[in-house]
């Protein structure tokens, strides 16, 4: 079987997943990882995550496809929930990223395809970075740079 590529702006391909995630009867729509602010759990090129329209409350441990007010979109999961807004963080970094109002969210993730096998909520990674993972935050370079040198992985 032959697989069709097609690269596109994503920009243009992320406008275009806001409005097929508004028609109900599409239930996930696939997104190849670019870029590695969500490693280690997400790797660029290598992890598709699929994504959904947001259908019940934002709860801690979401992963997230919103956009910023500067228009990048940005895939990070939810460290805080406050009233009117939430803290995002994406899983490789420490730096917190306050003020995400709910009508910039786009999607949430609903599995993801990691190093080839399904992750879902009650896997054992999808509960480790969801649960365990945002405790870390403080020390995340630290034992990033520590995962880096053992594994050689960058």
């Amino acid at each position: 079987m032959v697989k069709n590529t097609r690269v596109m702006s994503s920009d243009v391909l992320l406008e275009e997943y806001r409005q097929l995630l508004q028609d109900e009867s599409i239930q996930a729509l696939p997104l190849v990882i670019s870029g590695n602010s969500m490693s280690p759990f997400l790797v660029h090129g290598r992890d598709t995550v699929y994504l959904s329209r947001l259908d019940r409350p934002v709860k801690k441990g979401d992963v997230l496809l919103y956009k910023r007010d500067s228009g990048a979109y940005i895939l990070h999961r939810v460290y805080k929930v406050e009233e009117n807004c939430f803290t995002m963080v994406g899983d490789a970094q420490a730096a917190l990223e306050k003020g995400i109002r709910t009508d910039q969210i786009i999607a949430v993730m609903t599995s993801a395809l990691r190093k080839g096998k399904v992750q879902k909520p009650g896997c054992f990674w999808w509960e480790f970075f969801e649960k365990v993972w945002p405790w870390f935050v403080p020390v995340r370079p630290a034992i990033i740079k520590i995962y880096t040198f053992i594994t050689g992985n960058k």
